[in-house]
Parts: structure tokens; C-alpha cells; sequence
């Protein structure tokens, strides 16, 4: 392992973007939900969903205003750590990255004041609406930044001059093939994820015994969203993996740890893929699953490792594991969720103390699955920055490894305060 100015680029923007991810995930779904909880209030009257609208916005401004701070990070290392992407895909990026500034971060920062100060200076209806607003920006934002992401896994809608591209069809790059699946994906996960939050909270308050019937209409809430929306992104993701396998075959294989393409696919549980042999060692597997699972059939053939050249595959290790993870973190959240569902149904939720002390910590799960449902995305792309327009390794900028070095050891020390504090302040 070579400590170059690239791996430490790398490393460098993995730190930050694994620090930024979660608080835009985070928020995504707590707007939603505080929207929600003013809806109710506004057409029920009951105070208890406006008492829980207060307590979730004060959390939901702590972490919208983490999650800009840490974002303006991300958008200069473009220019520091990676300027030659930038000058290889700025005219379709650049663009996407304005409209999500222009149009969503716009709206949130336009209401947002409304949301926080509106509560005694504004009629209940523009505080909900206002609400409403906040939230449906947040969506709209990840519908831009994911839109990106997926024209940078799957680029389309653009032509090649110089080396450098030129947009062509701007519907092709916005709504390139990837993106519907990997957008609804990302939504759905934001969604668990803050519903996971408010029944870890919820529960919490139960065991404790306080704020009792504001504890379980956040139990009762996040069990609802939580047995619907699971299963839902269980579906999602494997639609996610069907496009997956059409226009991403090398992260595919990746992820399956799948060397030999004459062959079909087995369902690896367990594995320790070996990158210089390109065998897996100490594999667990069920014969023809994958290939099923992926391409409809057990005899189903698909492109291995071994089918691409050596520069051209993605890390192995990395997406492999990182997307076990997420999956067994996806199933773990279906059966929980029904087994809450099933406890409130008898009546015994709020009485069955072993689960509520499981469900409080809960609150985790959505992070990490989302954590490793990006490295998965992100890692499984490599080498190419922008497949087929520019790698990896050709993007990085002309600057010193101690350069990077010194400026990631900073970023450690100043997030890990930030962090810190964030945490302290939301507890």
C-alpha cells in the first residue's frame, strides 16, 4: 500500500463523505416525519403531535446544519483533491451540483426559519406548509445529488471531445438508467433510518418511564413505517441489483466475489475473496443462487473477475462484505419491524420489555446499512471516477502527499470535535 497523494485524496474524501452522508440521510427522513406530525396536529388538534414536532425540529436543525458544513467540504475538494474530474465532467456535473443549490437548497433555507421560529409567529397552516416545503427540498436534493451519482456510474446523454464531455440529452444524463432505482433506494433508506431513530427514542422514553404517550406514538409510528417500508426496500434493492447487473457487470461481480463467468453464479453467505489468486477462500455458497437472484435463472451465465482485465476490476473485499451487511441489516429491520407489528396488533408492545430494549438500540442500523450501501456503490465503480470518461487515478490533482495528509489529519481532528459536540447537543 503506497501512501501517494492519490490514496491519501481517496482516503481524504471517503472520511468526509462517510461524516456528511448521514446527516442529509437523517434529515431527508426527520422532515418528513416532523411534516407529518404537524399534519396531524393541524387536522386533529391533539397537542401531543405538536409537543413531538417541537422536540424532532430542534434534533432536525442540529443535523441539517452538520449536514451543510459538512457538505461545503465535499464540494471544494472537487477542486483541491480532484480537479482534473473537474475539468473532465464539470460541463454535466457542475450543472446537476447548481441545480440542487438553486432549487433545493434554496427552498429548504427559505422555509427553514419558518419551521424554526414559525411556531407562535405563524398560522398552524404555513408552519405545516412551510414543513412540508423543508421536506419535500431535502428529497429534491438528493434527487440532484443522486443524479449525478448515477450519470458518474453509468454516464449517458453526453458526447466525448478532447476528453473531456460535452452534455447532448440533458433527460439522458437526469434520468439516466440507474438513477430511478438507486434514487427510490436512497429514500427509502433515508426513511428507515429515521424510523429507527424515533422508536430507538421512543423506546427509550418507555423503559424509563417518561413522556409516556409521546413514547408510544413514536413507538406506534415508527413500527408502521418501519413493517411497511422494509419489505418495500428489499424489493427496491434487488430491482436496484437487476440494473446493477445490466449496466454495471464488473460491480456485480464484485459483489458476488464471482471469479468465473463460465459458470454460473453461487450465492456467496460466506467468503475470504483472495484478489491475487482470484479464487475465494474459505467459501460458503449456495450453487446458482446469484444467478438466479440476479438474472431470473439457476444455469444463468454472467461476467466474472476473471473476465475483465486486471486494471479494470473494482476492490473485491470492500463491496462484498460491505453489502452482506447491508443486506443482513435490511432483513434483521423486516423482522423486527413485524415483530413489533405483531406485538401491537396483541396488545403487548409497550408491555414487552426485552423488545422494547432491543428496539433502543436500534437506532444505529440505518446509518451503518446506508454507510455500506454508499462504499459498496462507490468502491464497486473503481477504477473509473466516471465510467468510461476518466479513472480514478487520473482525476487526482497535482498536489504532495504531505499536502493531503496534512490536511486529512485536520479534517480528523476538527469533524471529531464537530461530531462530538453535535452528538452532545442532540443528546
Amino acid at each position: 500500500m503506497t501512501f501517494d497523494a492519490f490514496f491519501l485524496s481517496r482516503l481524504q474524501f471517503a472520511f468526509t463523505v462517510s461524516f456528511h452522508i448521514v446527516f442529509p440521510a437523517f434529515t431527508i427522513g426527520l422532515s418528513a416525519y416532523i411534516a407529518t406530525l404537524l399534519g396531524l396536529w393541524l387536522k386533529t388538534g391533539d397537542p401531543k403531535f405538536r409537543v413531538l414536532a417541537r422536540f424532532w425540529t430542534k434534533i432536525f436543525a442540529v443535523s441539517f446544519a452538520m449536514g451543510v458544513v459538512s457538505g461545503i467540504v465535499l464540494s471544494y475538494q472537487f477542486g483541491t483533491n480532484w480537479s482534473r474530474l473537474s475539468q473532465a465532467v464539470g460541463n454535466v456535473i457542475g450543472p446537476l451540483i447548481g441545480y440542487e443549490v438553486l432549487t433545493a437548497f434554496f427552498l429548504e433555507a427559505s422555509f427553514l426559519g419558518v419551521m424554526l421560529f414559525g411556531w407562535k409567529r405563524v398560522p398552524p397552516w404555513l408552519h405545516f406548509l412551510s414543513a412540508v416545503i423543508v421536506a419535500g427540498g431535502t428529497a429534491l436534493s438528493g434527487f440532484w445529488i443522486l443524479s449525478a451519482n448515477s450519470w458518474m456510474q453509468y454516464p449517458t446523454g453526453h458526447e466525448m471531445r478532447d476528453g473531456i464531455a460535452y452534455p447532448v440529452d440533458w433527460m439522458q444524463i437526469i434520468f439516466n438508467p440507474t438513477f430511478p432505482m438507486r434514487f427510490m433506494h436512497m429514500m427509502t433508506a433515508a426513511y428507515l433510518t429515521t424510523a429507527f431513530v424515533v422508536l430507538a427514542t421512543g423506546a427509550r422514553h418507555l423503559i424509563a418511564g417518561h413522556r409516556t404517550e409521546s413514547a408510544k406514538t413514536m413507538v406506534r409510528m415508527a413500527i408502521l413505517m418501519i413493517a411497511l417500508t422494509a419489505p418495500l426496500q428489499i424489493v427496491i434493492g434487488h430491482s436496484h441489483g437487476e440494473d446493477t447487473a445490466k449496466y454495471q457487470p464488473a460491480k456485480l461481480a464484485a459483489i458476488e466475489a464471482h471469479w468465473d463467468g463460465s459458470k454460473p453464479g453461487a450465492l456467496v453467505l460466506f467468503a475470504w475473496p483472495d484478489e491475487v489468486a482470484g479464487v475465494n477462500r474459505f467459501e460458503i455458497a449456495i450453487p446458482g443462487l446469484a444467478s438466479l437472484v440476479t438474472h431470473g435463472s439457476m444455469d444463468a451465465l454472467f461476467k466474472g473477475l476473471n473476465d475483465f482485465a486486471p486494471q479494470d476490476r473494482p476492490p473485491v473485499k470492500i463491496p462484498f462484505f460491505a453489502f452482506r451487511l447491508m443486506v443482513g441489516i435490511g432483513f434483521f429491520m423486516v423482522a423486527f419491524g413485524w415483530l413489533g407489528a405483531w406485538l401491537w396488533r396483541s396488545g403487548k408492545v409497550f408491555e414487552e420489555r426485552r423488545w422494547l430494549w432491543a428496539a433502543q438500540h436500534t437506532w444505529p442500523l440505518g446509518f451503518v446499512a446506508i454507510l455500506s450501501g454508499w462504499f459498496v456503490t462507490e468502491v464497486g465503480r473503481q477504477p473509473w471516477l466516471a465510467t468510461g470518461v476518466i479513472r480514478s487515478a487520473d482525476a487526482v490533482s497535482p498536489v504532495t502527499a504531505m499536502q493531503v495528509a496534512i490536511s486529512l489529519a485536520l479534517f480528523v481532528c476538527v469533524y471529531s470535535v464537530v461530531f462530538t459536540a453535535g452528538i452532545m447537543l442532540i443528546n
